[in-house]
């Protein structure tokens, strides 16, 4: 087992747990752009084969969309949270639930394109109910973005929210976030009544893994990132290792 300790998974062998997984950094490698990801071989069948261990209380949740998972892990329709908790699919297979979301205005869409235009490199992902501006090849930019930003939703954004992550910042609804989701399929089966693990690579996981432990659950965060926690696994590849061994240890009781 890489960097998780014994004792914060020991009890995974009676199967009674719920696995929150975020997707960038935690299952995959960040790439240079959300559509230049890789998914590794042999992932999308450790996920099958892990869901299926935990009878069906595995979840995505991601700040892609639902229908982006649905063609990165395919031919898999699993529970997933989208868009941050604004997307829902609470059952594998099931339909996806699109949430009430506060509507981004004509007037915030114009200033964040002036203000993309004005950055050579910044990159604009626009999600429908959510913008992410993406400035890897700009880090440079992120302090005056992020600025920016705050301003443009004081004046234009009301009921929105700015999310900071790794080379990312993203407008949102406030009202959905990965605790929210996280609380919405800890009310329904086969999540409810399982104790919660979360995995996240993030600043953007922070609210999951604030969720998971006020449920007595467990925060395992993917790398570092400079918010006090220390790594469960030091990169997205040692959880892939980790999944793929995981229904065997269920099986033999570690």
């Amino acid at each position: 087992m890489p960097l998780v300790k014994a004792q914060q998974v020991k009890h995974m062998t009676d199967c009674n747990w719920a696995l929150f997984l975020d997707v960038d950094g935690t299952l995959l490698d960040i790439a240079a752009t959300p559509t230049t990801v890789r998914v590794p071989r042999g992932l999308t069948r450790a996920l099958n084969n892990v869901a299926a261990s935990l009878d069906g209380a595995l979840a995505l949740i991601s700040g892609r969309k639902i229908e982006d998972l649905d063609q990165l892990f395919c031919p898999l329709h699993l529970p997933a949270a989208g868009l941050h908790g604004a997307e829902i699919r609470r059952r594998e297979g099931g339909p996806t639930e699109n949430l009430d979301c506060v509507p981004i205005q004509p007037a915030l869409r114009e200033a964040i394109n002036d203000l993309v235009e004005a950055h050579r490199g910044v990159q604009l992902e626009d999600k429908g109910h959510a913008l992410a501006l993406h400035y890897r090849s700009r880090p440079a930019a992120g302090p005056l973005l992020t600025h920016a930003l705050a301003q443009l939703i004081e004046h234009h954004g009301p009921g929105l929210s700015l999310l900071s992550g790794k080379m990312v910042l993203e407008l949102r609804d406030i009202r959905h976030s990965k605790a929210s989701a996280v609380s919405a399929f800890m009310a329904v089966q086969p999540f409810a009544g399982r104790r919660p693990i979360f995995l996240g690579d993030d600043r953007t996981d922070e609210d999951g893994f604030t969720a998971v432990e006020r449920g007595g659950g467990l925060a395992l965060p993917v790398g570092r990132y400079n918010e006090g926690r220390e790594p469960a696994f030091a990169n997205p590849a040692e959880v892939r290792d980790w999944l793929d061994e995981l229904p065997e240890r269920l099986r033999a009781g570690f």
